[in-house]
């Protein structure tokens, strides 16, 4: 299975967010769903997640 990545670099936040998340999708899909709602004040909800899902990259893609 292909690690995807999330890249919060790829995204202009007001605090200049530098988080990369590499691992299985549901993982970074999880774990970039709850930054994104402790850090930058998002509220966690399915369309979150599926915004969140569909910017995944695969991880050789990202490199």
């Amino acid at each position: 299975m292909t690690h995807k990545v999330a890249d919060c670099r790829k995204y202009p936040s007001v605090s200049n967010c530098s988080l990369t998340l590499s691992g299985e999708e549901d993982e970074v899909v999880r774990a970039a769903a709850e930054h994104a709602v402790s850090v930058h004040e998002h509220t966690d909800s399915p369309e979150l997640r599926e915004q969140i899902r569909a910017s995944l990259e695969d991880e050789r893609a990202a490199v």
